[in-house]
């Protein structure tokens, strides 16, 4: 188990031994890898998020060119799904950008396919890291990720929202029927005018959560589904009575919001997701105060929770410029000034030399201290997920959403997902 506590409560105190991921990086040695401050190299690095994260990440840039004036960084961003299509036809190609914001759902995919570099083979520092954390970015002994950040899943909601309903709020310590009375009861106080949440089912992270609190693996070692069809129908059950009520709000509302979630429009009073959405949904609702408690759980001392690397830090397989991408990415990981330029944008920066050199107030030190509360409950985190697990997961929440639009019923939800799950995994055995 990961000691969160003491991962969170070194927030303030001192700074992590230097060390290296390796020590025999082929660096300098290549000819082509160096570069001076007259003629430096130029690096090409790409990342997703709004425009927000753009701006963080061009100062981080900068940072990185005034410490290391032999590197230049051609930086450019894009969505999430925009994103991955490009790195699809860049791979196919056979032209991957040198430096890469990752995503653990498609690590295994590139890295079996030998597409990204093994990260042990060059200089990164990563002695201030949980050791349990670093296999998230490892696949049969490389290591192709390197955390930027952790996050975890919970539950926001929207206190001025609760006390203008008359409702109390949340501790967190709830079983998914009163966390289900709970949005039944915001829906019904409210006339219509505020749902409870969208569907939490439909989101594959919180039914990994759901998996893990009833002790069953989500993949297998051997790269199978570890959860069977009754399991995914008696997930898919859990909100079946409040599908078409004012406890969830309906999938039609859902696309017509779209690409602002229902909570950051003030559609629902809650939403189940990961922790560090919180400026973001602050940002979009304008909201003066958000707070965050845990998920529900039928088993009050399993709640399924793991710190998952919100993102990481690769690199192309075929980049010419090894040395100058270790670089970049030890400094994006580790920095204290980066650590103050993303707070908790990205995450709790997972390096802890880069958590001491970062102050942490107000919405980052709800995110912090949310993290800290839950450290009791805090399991290893996942290994990178099966080959084309982002494929599995973008066709979840699509079948999940057929499901809430009336056009299949749980049974045929199940079926579906699950052909398409072993399709898919006889494909890439």
């Amino acid at each position: 188990m990961i000691n969160r506590r003491h991962f969170l409560t070194t927030v303030a105190v001192g700074t992590a031994s230097a060390g290296v991921l390796a020590a025999c990086g082929t660096g300098s040695s290549t000819s082509g890898q160096t570069g001076s401050a007259e003629n430096p190299v130029t690096i090409n690095y790409t990342w997703w998020g709004n425009d927000d994260r753009a701006e963080r990440t061009r100062k981080a840039i900068a940072l990185f060119e005034s410490k290391n004036p032999d590197i230049k960084v051609n930086g450019n961003f894009t969505d999430f799904a925009g994103y991955w299509q490009k790195r699809a036809t860049e791979a196919a190609g056979g032209g991957l950008p040198d430096v890469m914001q990752w995503d653990l759902s498609y690590l295994r995919d590139y890295g079996q396919r030998n597409q990204l570099l093994d990260l042990s083979t060059v200089k990164i520092n990563t002695d201030a890291f949980e050791k349990s954390l670093l296999p998230s970015g490892q696949i049969k002994g490389k290591t192709y990720g390197i955390p930027t950040s952790t996050n975890a899943f919970a539950v926001y909601y929207d206190p001025a929202k609760l006390a203008s309903l008359g409702i109390a709020e949340p501790d967190g310590t709830w079983t998914y029927k009163e966390f289900n009375d709970f949005l039944t009861e915001v829906g019904s106080k409210s006339n219509g005018a505020l749902f409870g949440s969208t569907d939490y089912t439909g989101v594959w992270w919180m039914f990994n959560v759901w998996l893990r609190q009833n002790n069953i693996e989500a993949f297998t070692s051997e790269g199978k589904l570890g959860f069977t069809k009754d399991d995914l129908k008696k997930w898919w059950n859990l909100t079946a009575g409040l599908r078409g009520t004012p406890a969830i709000v309906s999938e039609e509302r859902v696309t017509q919001l779209a690409p602002k979630s229902p909570f950051g429009s003030n559609v629902t009073a809650t939403e189940v997701t990961w922790d560090n959405f919180m400026a973001g949904y602050l940002g979009d609702s304008g909201a003066k105060e958000l707070k965050l408690v845990p998920v529900p759980s039928d088993d009050p001392d399993n709640l399924g929770l793991f710190l998952k690397p919100s993102m990481l830090m690769v690199a192309s397989a075929k980049t010419k410029f090894k040395d100058a991408a270790a670089r970049f990415i030890d400094f994006m990981v580790n920095d204290p000034e980066v650590g103050q330029i993303f707070k908790t944008s990205r995450g709790v920066p997972a390096s802890k030399t880069q958590r001491d050199g970062t102050t942490f107030e107000g919405t980052d030190k709800i995110v912090v201290d949310y993290e800290t509360s839950i450290s009791q409950y805090l399991k290893d985190a996942p290994e990178p997920p099966i080959v084309g697990f982002g494929t599995l997961e973008s066709s979840f929440k699509r079948i999940a959403s057929d499901l809430n639009y009336g056009k299949l019923d749980i049974n045929g939800a199940t079926d579906a997902w699950f052909k398409e799950a072993e399709d898919l995994i006889k494909q890439n055995a």
